[in-house]
């Protein structure tokens, strides 16, 4: 039986990268919240 985490790295920055992030308002306020609370990385 396959397992339901299969990695890849293109697919996981195309749904959660910085890009996809910027490109909408909450996405935006995603990144603000995760900078306040002094996250090391903001996305993938």
């Amino acid at each position: 039986m396959k397992r339901t985490w299969q990695p890849k790295k293109s697919k996981r920055g195309k749904k959660h990268g910085f890009m996809k992030r910027m490109d909408s308002h909450d996405g935006r306020k995603v990144l603000k919240r995760r900078r306040l609370k002094g996250r090391k990385k903001l996305s993938v």
